[in-house]
């Protein structure tokens, strides 16, 4: 990886590869902005509006000494001047199998309270973590949340996400995020939820089909956790 390595005054001092790999990542906040930024660019303000509880001064450093890790990148904004963005580098994509493992064990772990903030951002990772891919059958499913678009396909052994509205023919989701996050996750059916906490457009039957993919708990719906290692791909089935 090239760019220079965070302040030494944070630094483990260790030549213990964990410790290396806090060094870069381990600072409050690191690994969210990672998380933001895992589906695509995005500008300060959406960075902020992503992880509401961070300063903009702390949030400014964080992007400082992540690009001088080489971790993320900035951009310029097409067609609009003088505005630029953040994106992930190489190795910043790297860091999705850890958010992975992340999902995967902080599901079973007591004290989750999903009530509390989730941006739309943090639970389309956490779906493309928990989907149970060795059932999972063709669909293509459009994901509207706080003036954010995304688009899944699905189909066997295979799971991909990315920003962007879906097109015709899509399974159409909508709704604030923390509503979408109980229809994927909630013990309430598909028929409940699309009256009474988001909207639904589509085949009940194979929206429901898609929802029963999802799962907080290991063997009930959901895919157990699996070595890190097994995942074929950043923006694919991984």
């Amino acid at each position: 990886m090239t760019g220079k390595a965070p302040p030494a005054t944070r630094s483990y001092n260790e030549g213990c590869l964990a410790a290396h790999a806090l060094d870069l990542v381990g600072d409050r906040w690191a690994l969210l902005v990672v998380r933001e930024l895992m589906l695509g660019p995005r500008r300060f303000g959406e960075l902020r509006t992503g992880l509401p509880g961070i300063s903009a001064n702390v949030l400014t450093q964080r992007l400082d000494e992540m690009e001088a890790a080489g971790l993320i990148a900035r951009e310029g904004v097409p067609g609009l001047a003088r505005r630029q963005a953040w994106r992930l580098s190489p190795a910043g994509e790297g860091l999705w199998p850890v958010l992975k493992a992340f999902c995967h064990w902080g599901a079973g772990q007591p004290g989750h309270d999903p009530a509390k903030f989730i941006s739309p951002t943090a639970l389309m990772l956490s779906m493309r973590a928990m989907c149970a891919r060795d059932r999972a059958g063709s669909h293509l499913v459009g994901v509207e949340m706080e003036g954010q678009s995304f688009t899944i396909r699905t189909a066997p052994g295979r799971y991909v996400v990315e920003r962007g509205p879906a097109g015709p023919g899509a399974l159409r989701f909508a709704g604030g995020t923390n509503a979408m996050a109980m229809a994927v996750y909630g013990p309430m059916p598909l028929a409940v939820t699309a009256e009474r906490l988001i909207r639904f457009e589509g085949d009940i039957v194979q929206g429901q089909a898609f929802l029963d993919l999802f799962s907080l708990r290991a063997g009930q719906g959901g895919a157990a956790p699996v070595p890190v290692g097994d995942s074929p791909g950043i923006f694919g089935s991984g």
